[in-house]
């Protein structure tokens, strides 16, 4: 399926903010996912993976969650450097979960997301703590919801996603590596104990997989992982959107 690109201006926070959108090329509807993206920022493998799920059937939504720092900024892990990788780190430790929950709301009307709309929405590496916001604060609007390779679902604030993720009432797939050394799964551990009872989320890990293996390009890719996880979650989203 031909999918078309867009860049939707709009402001967050009073700062501007592009959204990038992917979304087949046939005039149609279609369920809406919100896509929050990883640690490098908006880059090419970012559109990829966000044309590739858009020709699913989907309209792909990808707020710039850096744009507090500039417009689009973004890196693929094989070009970068010391001072980049320090640029990444300042940018990613600067987001607030408010911060991507405002930038969330901006974009969903930016694009006109009509508010009756059911979506889905997936993230990676830190997007894992906003669908997690997402799906528990907007339980109504957003019905599924997966996260690949996931960051900062457990912490020692008193608002951290592993004391109230027992409540989570939407399907979820969550994707795992035993090799992440970035964000181990015991890192992760009173996250996944409190969903463990559920029916409704599925925590797959994958043996020998390691912190970003979802980016073909990337030196961590890891095909069984990507392609299983792929398959978990356009089955998932199908199931609920479709």
């Amino acid at each position: 399926m031909d999918v078309t690109e867009d860049i939707v201006e709009t402001t967050s926070d009073g700062e501007p903010m592009a959204v990038l959108v992917k979304q087949p090329d046939d005039g149609a509807h279609h369920p809406t996912i919100a896509m929050f993206h990883d640690g490098p920022g908006i880059r090419e493998s970012t559109h990829t993976f966000a044309s590739k799920l858009a020709a699913e059937g989907y309209r792909v939504i990808v707020p710039d969650l850096y744009h507090r720092h500039g417009r689009l900024l973004g890196w693929e892990a094989s070009d970068a450097t010391d001072e980049t990788r320090a640029q990444v780190m300042k940018m990613l430790f600067s987001l607030t979960d408010d911060g991507i929950q405002n930038d969330l709301d901006a974009a969903l009307v930016a694009v006109g997301v009509e508010p009756a709309e059911k979506m889905g929405t997936i993230g990676f590496c830190l997007g894992a703590r906003a669908i997690y916001r997402t799906l528990m604060r907007l339980p109504d609007r957003f019905v599924v919801g997966a996260t690949w390779h996931p960051s900062f679902l457990a912490d020692d604030g008193d608002d951290s996603p592993h004391l109230t993720a027992g409540e989570l009432k939407q399907p979820v797939f969550i994707g795992i590596g035993d090799a992440d050394e970035v964000q181990s799964i015991a890192m992760h551990q009173p996250f996944f104990d409190a969903v463990e009872p559920l029916d409704n989320v599925e925590v797959e890990v994958f043996p020998g997989a390691d912190h970003g293996y979802s980016w073909p390009i990337g030196a961590n890719y890891d095909e069984n992982a990507a392609t299983t996880s792929w398959e978990r979650t356009t089955d998932l989203f199908a199931a609920h959107l479709l």
